[in-house]
């Protein structure tokens, strides 16, 4: 019996279970089962042990652990290979699914460190002004829920799926409970031991459950969340359950997807992106034997081309070999068992449909037996654009229809049919179709590739889901998202509006708010290390009068003759300057010449600016004045320096702000 790792301990469920079948030879691999086991109990241990563990670290701490599980996975990467095999996948399969989800890893532990702050309050957008005086505010934080995020995942990636939910999950703060599906059970086991035996997270943040989810729905809460990945008619289900509805739980789904791929009608025989859409197409049916949520089930075709495409996709698919993928030679393997193939036989029935190439009934393999494994030849078919079995019934293997379109208005109108997809593709060099294509489609789908001889050697291809990019879909697809980059994080968070104080709001925030306290000091904030520094510390400059003479020198030096600077008639007619004014960058250059230290110290470098707008147009005498404020200080766990934002005032003699905006520099760390 594969065991379950709950509350700190592999345990193993009672009774007969369920059996696991090797997709290539047919034995029985091993059982699993959730009977006897405390559910309730794990879901209680996570919220109680691995979360607090987790919003304990920063988001920095989080990513840090993301990257160390990465790297300690790509070192046993060969361990899941092995396991790979005996799902039906080749090694090209394998590395797809284990080293893709190793990457997301990757991914998110850069993400976090780039784009979230060093504590564990995630700021979003810009402060809200609640009262004309400023003292009344408003910022939306967004802060870990109290709970745990159960996966439900499908057959198909039994490494790639858990990984890209624990990614987001883990750098929210929120832990984790992994629940697979039958079939690769056992590959994920494999994957969760690994995770378990380095020891790198915290005692709480993942938990595996081997077999069914039980009475798993029935404990959880408001503060929980529900990720699946499988049938829209178990998502449906799932979705309906008593207590995720009464306790409005969290759930994304991501489902069945009659995907599409579109052919422009530019793309005549002989043209690149004629070639790459056969390749695409190809590589769509004969990937993972087909058994992707992203594969290519639908491909439009002008109606003149569909021969030629045909004739072009038959003859790479003969060149697929079919059998054991221990064989070097095999280029696609088995499903996943022999109920997912006889499923798919099921479903080329009822697409029905002219074959084109292949036999549902009959395949050549290499070293392997046709009947005891789970093989299955590649079939093309072509159906009618008005079969409404083709848009209704996806047949989950390595299978597409060639489905002939005559105008851009009917293949968009047919793509549509499709009633939701995670992923589409449009190949053509024609500028103007792909605009009316993507947008005409959009509505429908989670992603969309635009494919051309431009971006072929460096795109990822159809069916490949991005850690940076939302992997969902609307509709039939689920109408669910993961990852998105940081949206996946915040998925995971709740956002709660906070109004009061601008003093009240800084120290919630550990962020400087406007209109509260300002500490200048005798030692210039330039001349502080990072450990010294404190949100507050400011540094006030001025006042310097802007003369004629600065704005002219200026422009001859830079060559920015714009006539509001340096010609009084055409400025006079000008309304929002009525006369000639300052350059606005001349501004920004005497601030910084009133707030630097020029001496050598631990600010190492200015490396930006963000948010700069030029508020009141500065005239010859006016008197400028800096005020500078650290914002918000970021350490880097791994550098010796850290990041500080600089909140930058620079005011005229009135007191009327002139310009404002955000400085970034890299200050040292004092050991």
């Amino acid at each position: 019996m594969i065991e379950s790792y709950l509350q700190g301990r592999w345990r193993a469920g009672t009774g007969e279970g369920r059996p696991m079948f090797d997709a290539v030879t047919g034995e029985e691999i091993d059982r699993l089962s959730t009977d006897g086991l405390d559910l309730a109990g794990a879901a209680a241990y996570a919220r109680a042990t691995g979360g607090p563990a987790l919003r304990d670290l920063s988001f920095h701490q989080r990513a840090s652990l993301l990257k160390a599980l990465a790297g300690h996975l790509r070192e046993h990467r060969e361990e899941l290979y092995a396991l790979s095999a005996r799902t039906g996948a080749t090694l090209g399969d394998s590395k797809f699914d284990v080293d893709g989800g190793i990457g997301v890893l990757q991914a998110y532990a850069s993400k976090g460190k780039r784009e979230l702050p060093a504590g564990s309050v995630l700021v979003e957008g810009d402060v809200e002004p609640l009262s004309k005086d400023g003292s009344f505010l408003a910022q939306h934080v967004l802060t870990p829920l109290r709970g745990v995020a159960v996966q439900v995942n499908a057959y198909n990636f039994p490494c790639w799926g858990p990984l890209e939910k624990l990614a987001p999950a883990l750098l929210a703060g929120v832990p984790t409970i992994i629940k697979p599906a039958t079939p690769t059970a056992f590959l994920t086991a494999g994957l969760v031991r690994l995770v378990v035996d380095s020891g790198l997270l915290p005692e709480g943040t993942v938990q595996f459950v081997s077999g069914s989810t039980g009475d798993l729905f029935d404990h959880l809460t408001e503060q929980d969340l529900v990720s699946f990945t499988g049938s829209a008619s178990t998502a449906r289900q799932l979705r309906t359950h008593p207590n995720l509805s009464a306790r409005a739980v969290r759930f994304t789904a991501e489902a069945d997807s009659l995907n599409c791929s579109i052919l422009g009608p530019d793309a005549v025989p002989g043209t690149p992106e004629f070639d790459l859409y056969v390749k695409q197409l190809v590589a769509e049916m004969t990937v993972k034997a087909g058994q992707k949520c992203t594969a290519i089930r639908r491909a439009f075709v002008p109606a003149e081309h569909q021969d030629a495409v045909a004739e072009a996709v038959a003859e790479r698919l003969r060149k697929v070999v079919v059998g054991n993928p221990a064989n070097p030679d095999v280029r696609m393997g088995a499903l996943a068992g022999l109920e997912q193939r006889e499923e798919v036989r099921r479903s080329l029935k009822a697409l029905g449909g002219r074959v084109l190439f292949g036999s549902p009934d009959q395949v050549d393999v290499v070293d392997a037996d046709a009947e005891r494994g789970a093989f299955l030849s590649p079939v093309l078919l072509a159906a009618e654009p008005d079969s409404a079995a083709v848009h209704e019934v996806e047949a989950f293997g390595p299978v597409s229809s060639l489905v002939p379109y005559t105008s851009t208005e009917q293949v968009i109108e047919l793509a549509a049919r499709g009633q939701g997809s995670l992923a589409g593709s449009v190949v053509t060099g024609d500028a103007d179709f792909a605009r009316e294509v993507v947008l005409g489609v959009a509505p429908w789908h989670g992603r969309l590739l635009v494919l051309d001889q431009a971006d072929a050697k460096s795109s990822t291809g159809h069916g490949s889901p991005m850690p940076q990019l939302v992997h969902g879909g609307p509709g039939r697809a689920g109408g669910g998202e993961e990852m998105g980059g940081i949206r996946g994080v915040k998925h995971h968070m709740q956002r709660t509006a906070v109004q009061g104080s601008p003093e009240m709001l800084t120290a919630i925030t550990g962020r400087w708010v406007p209109g509260s306290t300002r500490t200048v000091t005798d030692v210039h904030p330039f001349r502080k290390h990072l450990e010294e520094l404190r949100v507050g510390d400011t540094v006030v400059g001025g006042p310097r009068r802007v003369t004629l003479e600065d704005v002219e020198h200026f422009a001859e030096f830079t060559g920015d003759t714009f006539y509001a600077h340096m010609d009084a008639e055409a400025a006079a007619q000008n309304p929002f300057f009525g006369e000639r004014v300052a350059h606005g960058y001349l501004v920004v250059s005497f601030a910084a010449g009133l707030f630097v230290d020029p001496a050598p110290g631990p600010v190492l470098a200015n490396f930006g600016v963000d948010s700069l707008r030029f508020l009141t147009p500065v005239k010859f005498d006016d008197e400028l004045t800096i005020t500078l404020t650290a914002k918000q200080i970021t350490p880097r766990d791994t550098a010796a320096y850290g990041e500080v934002r600089w909140d930058a005032d620079v005011t005229n003699q009135h007191g009327d702000s002139v310009a404002r905006y955000d400085v970034l520099t890299l200050v040292a760390k004092q050991s």
